[in-house]
């Protein structure tokens, strides 16, 4: 038994040291640092609620060198910033990814501080299920809940398996009981869109929704709102319309609504079919980007 823990041991210390050479310190709020991912060359992936201000960002680096870095953009939805440095920590190689985790694996959360370099916590993957919408208004490719302990800095680091394989990102901002790994897979989606335009677009009717039950059992939405000018008004939705389907596909809440935009990209055109007065219509709506918030 303790050859047995004394190789486990030797195993996850391995496994730090690995994903810790893809690991550096973000210094873009007072008092605590939090960490951040290689996620490609000269891109660092962090913690959005942990960078308070946009300007002189510093990132220490895995050779404990410091560096300045850029914000490419963020998006408070999923939890996600994106750094860009120069230079010659550019090239970090990021970490390999992990196969998708099972309730019961065991992860490390790996971070960095520049006091105390490469800091590490374990624990297990205590829950995993499908797409999950986030409280801020993004979208999770898969639900990944971490019980282990979550310090100031370790928003931000990267969520491994014992091999040092990356799971996501981790964060403690997404979920009041637990923290959570942003999958790899919504990273990738977001960093790309943000790389390529500096923001997360989101699709947007314009409309105040409210569930309604029709006659025939089923469900739909009555439009309570509209926003002047919104794409919905535009296609001729009316206050009062119930709408049933959207993009070929039945709408009971309005995460159905959500979905279908998701699926949608901004200024495609998605069928919607509502009820007026009883009667049946159908109205092409281009889907707008919904506004940000200042």
């Amino acid at each position: 038994m303790t050859n047995e823990l004394t190789a486990l041991s030797d195993e996850l210390a391995a496994a730090v040291e690995r994903a810790g050479q893809a690991v550096a310190a973000v210094h873009a709020r007072p008092r605590f640092s939090s960490s951040g991912v290689f996620w490609r060359p000269g891109v660092i992936v962090t913690a959005e609620h942990t960078i308070r201000h946009e300007e002189d960002i510093k990132v220490t680096l895995p050779d404990g060198s410091n560096a300045p870095a850029t914000l490419a953009g963020s998006d408070a939805g999923t939890d996600i910033a994106v750094l860009r440095i120069e230079g010659s920590g550019a090239g970090a190689a990021p970490l390999a990814r992990a196969a998708e985790p099972v309730p019961g694996n065991l992860a490390l959360t790996i971070g960095r501080s520049e006091d105390s370099g490469v800091n590490a916590t374990m624990g297990i993957v205590s829950a995993v299920s499908g797409p999950w919408r986030t409280w801020r208004g993004g979208r999770l490719d898969r639900y990944i809940r971490l019980d282990l302990t979550m310090y100031p800095g370790s928003s931000g680091g990267a969520a491994v398996n014992t091999a040092g394989e990356v799971i996501g990102i981790a964060t403690s901002a997404l979920s009041r009981i637990a923290g959570v790994a942003i999958p790899a897979s919504t990273v990738d989606r977001v960093v790309e869109e943000i790389l390529s335009r500096g923001r997360v677009a989101r699709g947007y009717l314009g409309v105040g929704l409210q569930p309604v039950e029709l006659p025939d059992h089923h469900k739909g939405l009555i439009v309570l709102s509209l926003a002047p000018e919104g794409p919905a008004a535009k296609a001729g939705v009316l206050i009062g319309d119930i709408f049933v389907s959207l993009g070929g596909q039945g709408v009971a809440d309005t995460d159905d609504i959500q979905g279908v935009l998701e699926a949608h990209g901004v200024g495609q055109s998605v069928e919607a079919e509502v009820l007026r007065g009883g009667q049946a219509r159908k109205l092409a709506i281009a889907v707008g980007e919904r506004p940000r918030r200042d």
